[in-house]
């Protein structure tokens, strides 16, 4: 891998345009039955460092390594010498000299990811962090794509917390012609402002619309899609002991679908029950969320492919 540039994905906004579109397109390709399997990764090793807890995300990257052709190696939170003082940097530069891939999840602080890209052999994938779950997105617009067989002009309602899933799927979503993504996040937990106006700004060149409200009340109708998150993103907690009464009017619910009656259900799950969505909405005929929980595994397949430059 050291005889081409190496390519990482840290955030889908250092993805061009193409690069997204060809990812989602190519998640989508491995979907079919034909495709849930090949040589592209044969003869490399891919690393496997999870710091927080994961069921999907984890298994999907795993699974994807494995059904290309690559050896896996995993690393618990403890494993590494980081936690006895040596660098990112210099934990990098040894890993790279024995990986071709690493996948990594910290719920932390995405420059820690970035430090570990200033090797030149081995591609670094975000599995999360505490600002952007962009392998998440990549994962909803195959679903997307699946199930309505484009993303351009789509009308998306997401309802909860403005966190790392919401932040991906907003710089992603605010990328396609005609999207309208419509945020109702409760007061005081939407996107980060540098978020907001990164979406934004790919909107006004898109043509695309992205609006945040913090209350559900006036959410509009119509919608092709409703998306729900876990009120209490992986890894954090509340500052407000209070915090479950500010969600509750975020809960959704099958009332919602009374002026969206077309719409399909979308969860980045871990979902709670009565909490962020009720088990009518989840389990019910509209909801692909669990179809969503399957395609992260052909969105890691993609974005491995694509990080390795194998296809």
């Amino acid at each position: 891998m050291n005889a081409r540039a190496v390519r990482h994905l840290i955030s889908t906004n250092d993805l061009t345009d193409g690069e997204l579109v060809s990812l989602v397109e190519r998640g989508a390709e491995f979907s079919s039955a034909s495709l849930r399997g090949g040589d592209q990764l044969s003869g490399l090793v891919a690393g496997i460092h999870f710091l927080k807890t994961s069921t999907r995300t984890r298994t999907s990257f795993s699974a994807a390594a494995l059904r290309l052709g690559a050896q896996i190696v995993s690393f618990g939170p403890d494993d590494l010498q980081t936690n006895t003082g040596e660098t990112l940097e210099d934990t990098a530069e040894v890993l790279s000299r024995m990986l071709d891939l690493l996948v990594v999840r910290t719920a932390g602080d995405p420059a820690d990811l970035r430090a570990l890209t200033g090797q030149r052999r081995m591609a670094v994938i975000n599995a999360m962090t505490a600002d952007e779950h962009p392998t998440q997105a990549v994962a909803d617009l195959v679903t997307l794509l699946r199930r309505f067989g484009r993303i351009e002009g789509l009308r998306v309602l997401y309802a909860g917390e403005g966190n790392n899933s919401a932040a991906a799927l907003a710089l992603t979503l605010s990328r396609f012609k005609g999207v309208h993504l419509e945020l109702r996040t409760p007061p005081g937990y939407g996107l980060t402002a540098p978020v907001l106006r990164a979406a934004r700004a790919n909107a006004s060149n898109s043509g695309a619309t992205v609006t945040e409200f913090h209350t559900m009340d006036g959410a509009a109708d119509g919608f092709d899609v409703i998306y729900a998150t876990r009120w209490r993103t992986t890894g954090t907690s509340k500052p407000d002991a209070d915090w479950r009464g500010v969600f509750e009017p975020f809960r959704v619910t099958s009332e919602l679908w009374d002026r969206s009656p077309n719409a399909v259900f979308l969860h980045d799950l871990p979902a709670h029950r009565g909490e962020d969505v009720t088990a009518e909405v989840l389990d019910g005929p509209h909801s692909l969320a669990f179809d969503q929980a399957e395609n992260k595994m052909y969105a890691a397949m993609a974005v491995l492919e694509w990080c390795a430059d194998r296809r």
